[in-house]
């Protein structure tokens, strides 16, 4: 069967047998609210119509509603949404990234990890609709960003421990781009160095997030990172 395939990772676009399809402004917002909604099963239409347009009365959001479903593409036939008189829902067969970087998330976060790992980091580089302003996403956008950087931060841990430096550095580089102050990031990174016996860049990496850390908020690394890289100086590296 071909493939619909809906991209909500680093930006928004919809594809069918690898070609894009235009879809409305109002449509791609269905589109992401429907596929955000997939988890916790149908979404009702009253419901869906007051998330897509809070500010109107709910009989012109239901009347947007059956209007924007009226005019979404459906690619040789193919059928993006499905819908009845009180529901309505993103196809089964649409494939979905966001749905397949949450299940490598929790992939990641297994012991040990598997071995096939190493070509799928790439769907935990980016975040959910960057540049999309909606309400109703804010708490979606931060909820994957999170788990995003947990998964590799433990995918760093796991990969690290079982002697994939090459992809458990890859996994702590992802959360350290993602997040630059974020601390725990930058350790993985460093413990990845330190194992591999490579204690330039273990320190490179530390005085960098120094630095940063020092411009952005005034404040010094925390001890539990400065003791990573400190016994390789034998001295105390802030005090300079």
């Amino acid at each position: 069967m071909s493939t619909a395939r809906l991209t909500l990772l680093g930006g928004f676009s919809v594809t069918f047998e690898e070609e894009p399809v235009r879809v409305s402004r109002a449509g791609q917002r269905l589109l992401a609210l429907l596929c955000l909604e997939r988890r916790r099963g149908r979404a009702q239409r009253s419901a869906a119509a007051e998330r897509l347009w809070p500010d109107l009365p709910p009989g012109r959001a239901a009347s947007n509603l059956r209007s924007v479903l009226w005019r979404l593409p459906r690619p040789r036939g193919r059928v993006l949404v499905r819908s009845d008189s009180a529901c309505v829902w993103l196809d089964p067969d649409v494939d979905v990234d966001l749905v397949r970087a949450e299940q490598l998330a929790e992939v990641l976060c297994a012991e040990p990890p598997p071995e096939s790992l190493d070509e799928d980091l790439g769907l935990l580089h980016l975040d959910l609709l960057p540049d999309w302003d909606e309400p109703w996403l804010h708490v979606e956008q931060e909820s994957y960003r999170q788990k995003r950087l947990h998964a590799l931060e433990r995918g760093a841990v796991g990969l690290r421990g079982v002697g994939r430096y090459s992809a458990a550095l890859a996994a702590g580089l992802a959360a350290v781009r993602a997040e630059p102050l974020r601390e725990t990031a930058h350790r993985q990174v460093i413990e990845v160095h330190l194992a591999e016996g490579n204690h330039a860049e273990a320190l490179r990496q530390y005085d960098g997030y120094r630095r940063l850390l020092a411009a952005e908020l005034g404040l010094p690394p925390s001890p539990a990172i400065r003791s990573l890289v400190g016994p390789l100086l034998g001295r105390p590296l802030d005090r300079r």
